[in-house]
């Protein structure tokens, strides 16, 4: 790790280098969905520091894997970008039945790490490409610069976060977090429906599937 002492004003600011809030102790770790099996680096304890919320899998990828395990013909022959991908679980389940995902987050490095993993030279598991992509929540420049190599788009947009497709919260917050995605979606012009049946709990946490398109 390497810090930087910048003097401002009299006082000594230290700052960090990126590579501080890195935590590479991952253990390769399998995730059963259906009939898929993925084995995938990750770390094994939670966190929400800065750049290590994206190195293990949360609850809402787990929801979000098992509902389109259980749908993959929502899947076959798509193309695919996921925000927030995260370690990949998500994009790389996608991937046994996508022609094309793209994983995004501003943490690539554990993603080409289990790219590798999923994408043998010869493709022999009949996989679709994986393509890892720098991408930070905010950032337009990242995301022109996606859109620029994508220019053909996405069939699907998904993600396992809070403003995206899946929702993870106690219930006791539920009625009011609903009330918000729905809110905040026709503020941006999108149509918000809930997946029928997805509901459910996974650990101590209740969660929805949303489906989200434009108006």
């Amino acid at each position: 790790m390497e810090t930087t002492t910048v003097e401002e004003d009299g006082d000594d600011i230290v700052c960090l280098d990126e590579s501080f809030f890195i935590n590479d102790d991952y253990q390769l770790t399998t995730f059963t969905f259906g009939s898929q099996v993925l084995q995938l680096l990750c770390l094994q304890s939670a966190s929400t520091d800065f750049d290590l919320t994206g190195q293990l899998v949360w609850p809402g990828a787990m929801l979000l894997n098992t509902y389109l395990s259980k749908n993959p013909e929502l899947l076959r022959g798509c193309s695919a970008i996921e925000l927030g991908s995260g370690v990949g679980v998500t994009g790389i389940l996608c991937s046994r039945y996508c022609r094309e995902v793209i994983l995004t987050d501003h943490n690539e490095e554990i993603l080409k790490k289990n790219i590798e993993l999923h994408s043998p030279p010869d493709n022999s598991n009949g996989s679709a490409g994986l393509i890892a992509e720098k991408l930070e929540w905010g950032n337009s420049d990242q995301l022109n610069q996606i859109v620029e190599r994508h220019p053909e788009g996405f069939d699907l947009v998904l993600g396992a976060d809070i403003y995206i497709q899946i929702v993870i919260f106690h219930p006791s917050a539920f009625n009011y977090m609903d009330a918000m995605v729905l809110s905040e979606a026709i503020k941006h012009g999108l149509r918000i429906f809930e997946v029928v049946g997805s509901r459910s709990v996974v650990g101590n946490l209740e969660g929805v599937i949303f489906e989200i398109t434009l108006q």
